[in-house]
């Protein structure tokens, strides 16, 4: 069981710093850790997650009905307790789900090794400058539900622990692997040297039809940014696969993209 609740009743008390005027970006990279936000994603984080959890804050109405539900899984971490006013000024924003918690990251593992650690995988999503939350998210949570077995996102793709990604998420970003940095040009090798082949996502008529494909034992499936998608060179780096589409709109959503593709070789396999 938890030790007791802590009542807080000052929003500069030191205790909860870490949960001070937290937005979309300010608390990620902020001594590696980050903010968890909602039922759902807190129960995947108590539960499942692949990183340390060290506090709770929850308002007092969600504490009352809430708590007694999760206090065998919360341990030792301390749980703080403090009004809805107060919560939301510490915040910064209503926290209208009345649940925050904090996470900790773990120290970086280069690529290389990441991979090999990874000797099962059988379907890699590669994210190339993916800088939106909710496309992260969603990424993630396709990903989960349709056989995708790890994520990479390169140095310029957004942090997929930001709270929004996470919620968009419905917490898969706190479990499926995932590895966050390095340049296109070293993860594509990388892959290549796992016996990993490369399918770049491209609505560009010359490509090869995802239906067509032949699907190959390990695969990864490359995405790029949206508008833009991948450069020339990036396409070049693997096989150009494309999603038969009408002519009345140019592309889809990168998330839409990644799960008809997962779709596509999860029916297949």
């Amino acid at each position: 069981m938890t030790a007791n609740p802590i009542l807080i009743s000052t929003p500069d008390d030191p205790r909860i710093a870490d949960y001070t005027q937290i937005r979309e970006r300010d608390l990620t990279g902020r001594d590696g850790k980050f903010i968890i936000e909602g039922k759902v994603t807190l129960e995947v984080a108590l539960s499942r997650s692949a990183f340390e959890i060290e506090s709770l804050l929850l308002s007092e109405k969600r504490a009352d009905s809430y708590l007694p539900q999760i206090s065998d899984q919360i341990g030792e971490r301390p749980v703080y307790i403090a009004s809805q006013s107060l919560m939301d000024t510490v915040a910064g924003f209503p926290v209208h789900r009345g649940i925050l918690a904090i996470g900790k990251k773990p120290t970086t593992t280069p690529l290389a090794d990441w991979l090999s650690a990874l000797p099962d995988v059988k379907t890699l999503v590669v994210c190339i400058g993916l800088s939106n939350h909710d496309n992260a998210g969603a990424v993630f949570r396709n990903a989960a539900a349709l056989g995708g077995d790890a994520i990479i996102l390169d140095a310029e793709s957004c942090d997929p622990l930001y709270r929004k990604s996470i919620r968009v998420s419905a917490g898969t970003a706190l479990w499926l692997p995932f590895h966050h940095g390095g340049q296109p040009a070293e993860i594509f090798a990388a892959l290549k040297a796992n016996g990993f082949a490369l399918w770049a996502l491209t609505p560009r008529a010359d490509a090869l039809s995802l239906y067509t494909a032949p699907q190959p034992d390990r695969l990864a499936l490359i995405l790029g940014p949206e508008g833009p998608g991948l450069s020339d060179h990036q396409i070049a780096s693997g096989t150009p696969i494309r999603i038969p589409m009408t002519s009345e709109i140019d592309s889809l959503n990168v998330a839409t993209s990644l799960a008809i593709a997962l779709s596509s070789r999860l029916s297949t396999g």
